[in-house]
């Protein structure tokens, strides 16, 4: 049976949180994209690997996923903690998409044109660095090697600041079908402060010819805890979104790595933390309910009808490299720069640097870097962190019977160290199930992380590998 939706006087109560609270649960952790996490990988699992595994998936016949990184911008957005490379010159672009043409033609020769791609998507850097005619270019080599499926989602980020009503028409035609795009904040002390001008009124018209031409689903990233930001600032940032009615909503918690990202130690000083970044939080997450959003859990938000909404529903939703996905059983493979593929129980990512990746890709066909096998234990945990972030419940009795154990005796640990997490109201712990709460499921990353036993071995305390979990 399926538990009433709470109202939203009750979650308001909910989110009356404590200073100890959120010293308590605010600590680094991972978004888990992937279980294990990209730290455990190693260089021991090379392109030889990969290769078994892509004959492994072809001869299961799943279907497919296609992840291509585009890594160039223009300028640098100083929160930004993804692989990028800046050049104002564009002359960069043509030989990266010849290499990336030709490692894409390899994997393609891999795979059987009986499998279909059910989903294809670019990511960046910024997608529409490249120019219209470019962008057809790699298009069509890529249906050269692969078979879309009529109903594939093809979807692309872009940068309302660089792209033109060109941009849009070029993809339009291509079937691309869904958009995202970054704001983060439309307060101009912040955005002057990330060094990303981004004017509303530019966001709002690049979305109306982006409804104009079709495109059936726009989501538009937000990013809450940068510099200046308070939550009366937010709020009429919030307004404004709501102004658009995108399709989704992903309200990103900005991740300050300046161990990774050093261009983010001049935000010193100028940061909400602690109950200030919560409120700002709170405060998106209220809007957008009262809108009539639905929250996902973590950082996503959809309009009901959505097929994120619909997944969650159904329970078919998933979780991979590119976050909440409603492919469950998609195979993912990556190409580009810094892409990572996940094929069955491997992953796998490409070198960061262009050099490496090119001279890998020329005498390979494919740059692989790192990678692990996933052992059974690992397959077993993440189903349960998967179905935690993504439906907000465990059934004890599937993963039993799916895995051929006794939850409640293989968990036994986990189950008695989120007695904690139960009792500050994250979690109820039933004799059938798991299920977090509201504040849980802003939270849902500490809750996975019980099911994590390399985080101990990472020993976080000493060495910062991710940002915290608000």
């Amino acid at each position: 049976m399926t538990a009433p939706t709470p109202t939203l006087s009750s979650i308001r109560d909910q989110l009356r949180v404590s200073e100890d609270f959120l010293a308590r649960y605010n600590r680094p952790g991972p978004r888990y994209t992937s279980y294990p996490t990209a730290p455990v990988w190693n260089d021991a699992f090379g392109p030889a690997d990969l290769e078994k595994v892509h004959a492994e998936a072809d001869a299961a016949r799943s279907p497919i996923s296609l992840y291509m990184h585009l890594p160039f911008c223009e300028s640098l957005c100083l929160f930004c903690a993804c692989n990028v490379i800046i050049q104002k010159d564009h002359s960069v672009t043509p030989p990266y998409l010849d290499v990336l043409k030709k490692e894409l033609a390899h994997v393609g020769g891999k795979i059987s044109r009986s499998r279909q791609v059910v989903q294809f998507h670019w990511g960046g850097g910024t997608p529409t660095y490249l120019t219209p005619a470019q962008i057809e270019e790699l298009f069509g080599a890529t249906r050269d090697h692969f078979t879309f499926s009529p109903e594939a989602e093809i979807g692309i980020e872009v940068d309302p600041r660089v792209t033109s009503r060109a941009h849009l028409e070029t993809l339009r035609k291509l079937g691309f079908n869904r958009l995202s795009m970054g704001i983060q904040d439309f307060e101009p002390l912040v955005q002057k402060t990330i060094h990303r001008i981004q004017p509303f009124e530019l966001t709002r018209d690049l979305i109306v010819s982006a409804r104009d031409l079709g495109f059936y689903s726009i989501n538009v990233d937000l990013i809450y805890g940068l510099p200046y930001q308070t939550a009366e600032s937010f709020a009429k940032t919030v307004d404004q979104i709501l102004e658009l009615t995108p399709d989704r909503i992903a309200l990103f918690s900005y991740a300050h790595v300046p161990w990774l990202k050093k261009q983010q130690g001049s935000f010193a000083g100028h940061l909400p933390e602690g109950m200030t970044k919560f409120e700002i939080f709170r405060t998106g997450l209220l809007k957008f309910l009262e809108a009539g959003y639905l929250y996902i859990g973590m950082d996503h938000f959809a309009k009901p009808g959505d097929e994120l909404a619909t997944a969650q529903q159904n329970r078919t939703l998933h979780r991979n490299f590119q976050g909440y996905t409603t492919k469950a059983g998609a195979d993912l493979y990556g190409m580009g720069i810094t892409a990572i593929s996940g094929i069955q129980n491997a992953y796998a990512q490409n070198h960061r640097d262009i050099p490496s990746w090119q001279s890998t890709v020329e005498s390979r066909g494919i740059a692989t870097m790192r990678g692990y096998h996933l052992s059974p234990d690992d397959r077993l945990r993440r189903a349960v962190i998967s179905r935690l972030l993504c439906h907000t419940v465990i059934f004890k009795d599937e993963i039993s019977k799916e895995f051929s154990i006794d939850f409640d005796s293989y968990f036994a640990p986990e189950l008695q160290a989120l007695q904690r997490a139960a009792h500050d109201g994250l979690v109820e712990l039933f004799p059938d199930k798991i299920s977090a709460s509201w504040l849980g499921r802003i939270f849902i990353r500490n809750l996975a992380m019980h099911f994590d036993p390399y985080l101990e071995k990472q020993q976080l305390a000493a060495k910062p590998l991710f940002s915290k979990t608000l």
